[in-house]
């Protein structure tokens, strides 16, 4: 199956899930800059659960528009645990939504270093429940990395949603 129709079946799972349960969500994305939100609303009648996504590509749109505090920019960098958690909650918090995800990562084929090499992303889920984060290393190139890092965010939030976690 490829990237963009596993993304579509993962949407219109999530969407049942969310209006099951009356909920609504919210994105924060960066290297992926709002091809998530694209895929959520790519099926007719999204508006019923997908609130507003946020494309944060810079490290001042973090700051400005989902409240990441410079002091976690400074210390771990974009791509880190800590930054994609706090765009996570700051993406819950900012459209009052019972569920968000955030991205950040390296897409490259330029800005990998040796501790992040292309191919990193965290991936954060803010829910009624707390907030959680996870690393990947995708392979391939720009493409391919953005596309893996849409299917594992869609994937992790509809097991987060259907798991109640």
């Amino acid at each position: 199956m490829s990237h963009a129709s596993e993304a579509s079946a993962l949407v219109v799972s999530l969407a049942a899930a969310l209006r099951e349960r009356g909920q609504r969500m919210a994105t924060a994305e960066s290297c992926t800059g709002g091809l998530i939100a694209g895929a959520c609303t790519d099926i007719s009648g999204s508006s019923d659960w997908f609130d507003r996504g946020f494309v944060t590509y810079s490290n001042l749109a973090k700051t400005e528009m989902l409240g990441v505090p410079t002091e976690l920019l400074d210390c771990h960098g974009a791509v880190s645990a800590e930054v994609a958690s706090a765009m996570a909650s700051g993406a819950q918090q900012r459209a009052g939504v019972a569920h968000a995800l955030a991205v950040t990562g390296v897409a490259g084929p330029t800005g990998g270093s040796e501790a992040k090499p292309v191919g990193t992303v965290w991936i954060a889920w803010a829910t009624p429940s707390g907030t959680s984060a996870e690393v990947h290393r995708f392979p391939g190139d720009r493409r391919a990395v953005r596309e893996a890092t849409v299917v594992a965010a869609l994937k992790g939030m509809l097991t987060r949603i259907t798991s109640g976690t």
